[in-house]
């Protein structure tokens, strides 16, 4: 299977500009979707100024994640890869059109059905993300995966740093109910663009999808493969660690800093910003022999710069030093989150790749339902700047655990023996 999946790959005609068109669809429907999503937690803040309501919306954003992730691998790794990212789009699309015309036609929108949106929009990306995530492989050559996967996060980045600024823009002067309507315009143009990308099938969509065995054939696979399921844990642990925090950043930005919304939102752009950066370099320069060496560093460094924040005085002053740190946090985010992607993405074939993506996103991403649980009472009771030391502690600790544990530290180092070992043994294959 191997052998297959290489030649689909390297034999791609015009690969570079099929994949840049496809990047380029990720890029205009996700801004759209993104600023609709803006959208609507602003509308909550305004309407209801609620912690609990925010935290039911970013729980509904999750869960599905976390539920369905391991069951939507077998259909990601069966079905029709264009269809599984068109279907999504339109449900989305329509569920909007809905909203909207509740919008249109009372006073305010109906809270249960604002719920009922985002849950179907996050349904949606939990198909959408392991799509995206293992089609990829059988769309560039192998060694161009890593920069790809770094371009894609270039485009992800662009997204978060334009979306807030657009969002809030159009929140300004564009009524609700016709706010929401720009998912629509989203809908449109990402479905129109991906007609005309070629994405590579498998000859599996044709066999029977059994669910339940299909997530334990993901769930196997990962866990025998040794250092990856270390770093997997690892990962969990980190999400564990660092996502109260995370959940909160509105609420050190202008509680504990004493700022503004502007600020609470110049903080969002700034950490994307990094982030482009960093997918920038990883685009430009990401063929490393051993990519473990940066993905531990990276842990460090966002343990540090995540960990500082909660010992700066809580004051504009310490909210200049918050920018930078975030800054710095989020150049060093690609390099865990990319290249961690890119060997995973090289450590299966194309036609198991969803079934594994789905149980590793969902192992991935139990811990943060279960950290946004503790995050209120956490803050409440010993400042939400503890939080962020926790956080930075966490990282740290995982960082060593990743180092110190042999199977993951040289994970990297014998995944690429073993592909240019397969990739010597290719033209034997094709004879």
């Amino acid at each position: 299977m191997r052998g297959v999946r290489s030649l689909e790959t390297t034999h791609l005609p015009h690969w570079r500009r099929n994949i840049y068109l496809f990047l380029t669809s990720q890029f205009l429907s996700g801004i759209t979707s993104m600023v609709v999503q803006y959208a609507i937690i602003w509308y909550l803040t305004k309407q209801t100024g609620s912690a609990t309501v925010l935290s039911l919306a970013t729980l509904l954003g999750m869960l599905p994640m976390v539920l369905l992730s391991p069951f939507a691998g077998p259909f990601v790794d069966r079905l029709n890869k264009k269809a599984l990212l068109i279907v999504p789009d339109i449900v989305a699309a329509v569920f909007a059109i809905i909203l909207s015309i509740a919008g249109t036609l009372q006073s305010t929108f109906p809270l249960w059905l604002i719920f009922i949106s985002l849950l179907v929009r996050s349904i949606a990306q939990t198909f959408q993300m392991p799509t995206i995530q293992s089609i990829l492989p059988t769309m560039v050559p192998t060694d161009e995966l890593t920069r790809i996967n770094g371009q894609l996060g270039m485009v992800q980045s662009a997204n978060m740093i334009i979306s807030p600024a657009l969002g809030a823009f159009l929140f300004a002067i564009v009524p609700m109910n016709f706010l929401i309507l720009v998912d629509v315009l989203g809908a449109i143009i990402g479905i129109s663009l991906l007609t005309f990308v070629r994405i590579p099938e498998h000859p599996v969509i044709d066999e029977k999808v059994h669910v339940l065995a299909d997530a334990k054939f993901g769930l196997m696979k990962l866990r025998n493969t040794r250092g990856l399921w270390a770093i997997t844990m690892i990962g969990a642990t980190f999400t564990l660690m660092f996502m109260p925090a995370a959940s909160l950043y509105p609420l050190m930005t202008m509680g504990y800093f004493h700022g503004t919304v502007g600020q609470a939102g110049l903080i969002e752009v700034i950490y994307s910003v990094g982030m482009l950066a960093g997918g920038a370099i990883i685009g430009l320069f990401g063929n490393w022999r051993d990519r473990m060496k940066p993905i531990f560093w990276a842990t460090v460094a966002m343990g540090i710069t995540f960990g500082g924040s909660g010992f700066l005085p809580g004051n504009q002053t310490g909210f200049v030093w918050f920018v930078v740190l975030n800054a710095l946090a989020g150049a060093m985010t690609p390099f865990y989150s990319t290249l961690l992607m890119a060997m995973i993405q090289q450590s299966f074939p194309a036609d198991q790749l969803g079934r594994v993506l789905g149980v590793l996103n969902s192992l991935t991403s139990v811990a943060g339902p279960v950290g946004l649980i503790f995050a209120g009472p956490l803050a409440d009771s010993i400042g939400v700047e503890k939080l962020f030391i926790i956080g930075g502690l966490g990282s740290l600790i995982c960082g060593l655990a990743m180092w110190l544990l042999p199977s993951a530290r040289a994970y990297d180092q014998q995944l690429q023996a073993r592909l240019a070992t397969e990739a010597l043994a290719q033209p034997d294959l094709d004879d």
